[in-house]
């Protein structure tokens, strides 16, 4: 069974960064699409950002390219999301997300492995 864990969510005023961590359990992650996703309150999830290996090709939400970035590390089993200028848009509940085909999918149902999600609150 694979598990995904989020963490490094938190507060922040807006304008700083955050860097959010996925840690994988599994023989599964070095060959796996990773995602970000993200759901604000009172709406659907949404993708931010995606991973490929085993070339690192990578794919982001029109909202935040330029100020996001993806990577993983394959010997450590780990996902990051590294967030730059934060807005309070960019307030939400984000989630860490896998699957073990296919190319990089911005859609939440192509992805079958989920973790529970860490929290985001960028303030004004």
């Amino acid at each position: 069974q694979v598990q995904l864990v989020e963490s490094g969510g938190g507060l922040v005023q807006a304008g700083g960064s955050l860097r959010l961590s996925c840690s994988a359990s599994g023989r599964i992650f070095s060959k796996s699409v990773m995602g970000w996703f993200r759901q604000p309150p009172g709406e659907e999830r949404v993708f931010v950002a995606g991973i490929k290996s085993p070339d690192n090709s990578k794919n982001y939400a029109e909202s935040v390219k330029g100020r996001f970035g993806i990577s993983r590390d394959n010997t450590k089993n780990t996902l990051y999301l590294q967030m730059n200028t934060l807005k309070p848009e960019d307030t939400a509940v984000y989630y860490c997300a896998a699957k073990n085909y296919g190319g990089i999918s911005t859609l939440a149902d192509h992805y079958t492995y989920w973790g529970q999600g860490t929290q985001v609150t960028v303030s004004s």
